[in-house]
Formats: structure tokens, sequence, C-alpha cells
């Protein structure tokens, strides 16, 4: 199926192409003037131009063509060549039937669907996660569920920071302060200990005073550097140890990410793509697009037409250290190699779009990504009330546990001001809390386009009225009591009625359902989901307000509004589903 809106193109457009006129100009859109007209068509004005001929007279002539199809009760010409159009409630009704007997609920399949990797996450291991990573989280997730519901085979690739000389630091800290440890010990036979020595707190401490130890003496980064070569080159102590160090942060992102409902289907960091980055090193070299500089290995990016200056990418340092974007040229390689990816996808701090620049078009440069497009999905910063990057109250960085506990403890208190869920017993409330504030931290996030920075204030995000995650989950918790309620005396969901005037808003919304979806994918924003399932749901709110719906005495208006009530349901859920909120059964 399609939405109303994408049928009524391809019928106006049909109308335009009779003129001779392209098709495309044909476009039909929810009028931005409900009083006068349901959609409206503004073509007119563009073909006229292009035709050279006045906008009124040609809307007149499409008008009459439209006027003839008897799909449309009412086409008339508005201003210079605006076309205003309704169409008859029979339609209306059918359209929507239709749609709720749909499995998508009319978002229409991709016919071509593509293999598309999401890079999003990007924590690093020996350190906690923290609120840095939500924003990548969250948003990456989205995008790949709704990559996924259109029908694009979706990989989710949390790329773990695990390599290069902050693990040579951790490494060397550990041979200063515990020497006797079997890894430093060079006659050691055997395996080693299958028991971290270090746990995910120690490393904690301990990263921040092995990198000012090391940025205060050179000696001391001299060992660092040392012990990442040993790393690099695999000896068996350092290996062994920089495996506890993974194995260790793995699980503590697996509890984060599972918390906070996060899905990956590859775990893989940099260090899996180190045995790749010698070889391409040496055919960017032999193909002569890297060259050396001031002692430093380069790809020359900048490109005729450049606004401003785009330096070289650095490939290896004067020292011969390999860069951040040597590592993420060699993840394309891999990803290509495995994958044969059609596009890739980095949800990355917006900060970070010169260096992805600089890799996108060296691997474009040196034919590194094949066939793959190469997007950069940056994102805005979450900031405090202040209007600074969001801190804790003593000014440190919050942890991501801290920030989910924080949402469901403000969760539990809203709930028991709005006398939510006081009966049910405990496990039931924890569960209904924990999926309202991580409602409330997603929505909030979602809610605005991903390069937009927005201020966190849970105490607004947390509450069941205006536009938030708790208000929209309270909302389809409503329509399914009502459901369940009628199926207890015996009713349920029947023929679609055309809509009159009770009905008629609250169907020509549920109408255009899949344009919301696949605005989102197409332009990568979530927030056009938010904004729809917002409106839907306050469509349903004024409607289910009109009307009495268990009582009404005509078994077959009462049939026809719970069909409604059941899509806008179902609706709602498919749409929060896609932001990565679960709905509870009861609340």
């Amino acid at each position: 199926m399609s939405s109303l809106t994408t049928v009524l193109t391809e019928i106006v457009g049909h109308a335009f192409a009779a003129e001779g006129l392209a098709a495309e100009l044909g476009r039909v859109t929810v009028s931005n003037r409900p009083d006068l007209a349901q959609f409206q068509c503004n073509g007119a004005m563009a073909a006229a131009k292009q035709a050279r001929t006045n906008p009124r007279e040609l809307a007149g002539r499409i008008a009459a063509r439209l006027q003839e199809g008897g799909r449309f009760t009412q086409v008339e010409i508005a201003g210079p060549g605006f076309l205003n159009l309704s169409i008859a409630d029979g339609d209306i009704g059918a359209h929507v039937a239709g749609m709720a007997a749909d499995p998508r609920l009319g978002v229409p399949a991709k016919d071509a669907p593509r293999t598309v990797i999401l890079d999003y996450g990007g924590p690093n291991i020996a350190k906690p996660m923290h609120v840095g990573h939500l924003r990548a989280s969250i948003i990456g997730d989205s995008l790949r569920r709704i990559f996924t519901f259109a029908g694009d085979r979706t990989l989710g690739d949390v790329h773990i920071g695990d390599w290069g000389l902050p693990m040579g630091m951790l490494i060397s800290e550990i041979a200063l302060t515990r020497p006797d440890l079997p890894y430093f010990d060079p006659a050691h036979q055997g395996p080693y200990p299958a028991q971290s020595p270090v746990s995910l707190d120690d490393l904690e401490a301990m990263y921040p005073r092995a990198a000012a130890a090391c940025k205060a003496d050179p000696s001391r980064l001299e060992q660092a550097r040392q012990a990442t070569a040993a790393l690099q080159a695999g000896e068996p102590g350092p290996t062994a140890l920089w495996r506890h160090f993974l194995d260790v942060s793995l699980a503590a992102m697996r509890r984060d990410f599972g918390d906070l409902g996060v899905h990956f289907d590859l775990w893989k960091g940099e260090a899996d793509v180190h045995a790749l980055i010698a070889p391409m090193v040496d055919d960017l070299k032999a193909r002569a697009l890297a060259e050396m500089d001031q002692g430093a290995l380069i790809v020359r990016v900048a490109e005729a037409g450049d606004k401003t200056e785009i330096p070289p990418l650095i490939l290896l340092k004067s020292d011969g250290a390999v860069m951040y974007g040597t590592t993420d040229l060699a993840t394309i390689v891999d990803r290509q190699r495995t994958y044969q990816p059609d596009a890739i996808l980095y949800v990355v701090d917006q900060r970070q779009h010169l260096h992805f620049e600089q890799v996108f078009r060296a691997a474009r440069k040196a034919g590194l990504n094949g066939e793959a497009a190469l997007e950069h999905l940056g994102f805005g910063t979450m900031n405090g009330t202040d209007g600074k990057p969001f801190k804790t109250r003593a000014g440190g960085v919050m942890k991501l546990q801290d920030l989910i506990r924080m949402g469901r403890e403000a969760a539990l208190d809203r709930m028991a001001e709005a006398n939510l869920a006081q009966d049910y017993d405990e496990a039931e409330k924890r569960d209904i809390a924990e999926k309202v504030g991580l409602a409330a931290i997603k929505f909030a996030d979602l809610a605005n386009h991903r390069v937009s920075n927005y201020v966190f204030d849970l105490d607004r995000f947390v509450r069941f009225e205006g536009k938030t995650g708790p208000y929209l989950q309270y909302a389809a918790v409503r329509i399914k009591s009502l459901l369940r309620r009628a199926a207890e005396q015996g009713d349920g969901p029947g023929a679609m009625q055309p809509p009159g005037e009770v009905e008629r808003e609250l169907a020509l919304i549920l109408a255009e359902m899949p344009e919301a979806v696949i605005a989102a994918q197409a332009k990568r924003t979530p927030n056009d989901i938010c904004d729809f399932a917002y409106t839907l749901a306050q469509a349903f709110s004024r409607f289910y307000a009109q009307t009495h719906i268990l009582s009404e005495p005509d078994p077959a208006r009462r049939g026809g509004w719970l069909a409604l009530a059941k899509l806008a349901h179902d609706q709602l859920v498919l749409l929060l589903d896609l932001l990565g909120i679960d709905v509870p059964e009861r609340m």
C-alpha cells in the first residue's frame, strides 16, 4: 500500500502529464488550511513558468481533468494557481480499511532492498559508558530499526575503540604497579590466567593516572609506546592482558546497551582491522595515492571547488604511529570485503564532520568503498539547563547507568503523582517505570532534529502530558485498555465506516502514517516519526473526547469506531518501536 497523498499524487500527476507536463509537478500534500480543503497541490505555478503560461489558466485545465475523474469531491483554484482538493468519505474509509488489513499498516516495503551498515555507539574499552554515548546509540538504533522495517538488510556495528596508545598506557601502568604478574615474565610457559587481574573500575581509575604520567614524563610515554608496539606485534603477554581489558569492558557495554534497549549485530573494534592497515598503506603508496610530507604519510583530499581548506588525511605520523583516519579507512576495506554494503552510515558527533569528510574522500579516491555510499549523520550536543554540555551536579561526566537509574526513579515519582500502577505488584511497577524512564530519555532526544542541540530536562521529559515519550505510551495503553474493555463486553473492531464529522480528522491522519516513516528514512530523521506519533495521539484524544464508543447503540458504528481505535493503537505501537520505545501492557 501507499499513503493517501501518494495515491492522490499519482492521480494528479497523470492530469499534469496529460497536459504535456512533468508528472512530478502533481505532488499532493496535506493542506495547510484544513478549513478550506483536505489536500493541496502547488505544482501549477512551477508548471506555468516552464510552459510560459498563466498559472491560474493552467490550474483550471488541470482542475477540469480532475473533476472528470470523479475521485475528488472538491477541486478549487485558490490564489495564483493553488489547487485545493478533497475526496469522498467513502474513499477515505476504504483506504484506511486497507491499511488496517495490511500487516505493514500501509507502509510499502522496498522494491529493491539494500545492505546498509550503521556505525553508532563508539565506546572505548577500559572506560565506563557515559552520557556522551547516548545520542549516537539512540539515534543509530532508531535508524537501524527504520531501515530494517523499510526492508533493507541492516547491520549495526558498535565500532569499539580498543587499540592504539591508550592500550599501551594501561599495559605499561600495570607493568609498573604489578610487575610480578605473569604477563610481564618472558620465561612464562603455559596459559595465562583466565580471570582478569583488573576490573573495569580499576581501569577507570588507572587510565587518567597513566595518561597524566605519560604527558608529564617523556620516558614514561616511551614505555607506553613500547607496550603498544609489543601489543600490535602480537606478543603473548600484552595480548593476553589486552584481552582481559576487552572482556571486562564488553561485559559492561552489553549490560549498558541492553538496559538502554539498543541492539548491535556486530561487536567489532579497531583491533579487528589492524592486520589490514599495512597492506592497505602499501597499496596506496604503490598507486601514488599516498605521499610523504614533512615526515608523515598523507593522502591529499582537497578538491577543486572547495570553499574551505580540506587538510590531507594523515595515514602515518612521522614516528610511524597509525591515526584514527587510517583505522577508519581499513574498517571501510573490511566492511566492503565482508559484507559488500550499498551504504555505510556513521552516526557520530557533528563536530567530527571534517574527519569523516577526509576519510570519505580518501576512500573514494582510492576506490576502497566499492559501490558503497558513505554518509556522516552528525548530531548536536545534549546540554544541561545551563546551556552547557550535560554534567553531573558535581560537574563530572555522568555514567550512562546513572542516567538510566535517574529516568526510572523520576518515572516512579511521576507515576505516583498520577496514581498510575499503584495497585500493581512491585515487579510490574518497576518494569513499567523502566519503560517510562527510557521513553522519556529516548523521545526527548529523538524528537529534535539530530543536528540540533537540546536541553536535557528530565522533570519535563517524564511528564504524562505534552510532547513526551510517556504521554505517547499512555495514549497507546489507553487505547489498549479500551479494546480490552470492549472485548469483555463482547465487542471488537468491525468494518471500517465512511468517516463523518467526528471521525474524519482521525481517519485522514491515520492515512498519512506511511509518509512519516518514508520521510524518516529518506532524510535520516527519526524526529519525523516523533512528530507524527504526537499528532496521531492528539487526534485520537480529540476523537475519544467526542465519542462514547462502548455505549454507542449502533453496532456498526461502534465496530467502526473500534476499528479506528485499533488502527490508531497499532500505528502508535509501530512508531514507538521504530524509536526503540516499548509500550507497557497497562499503567
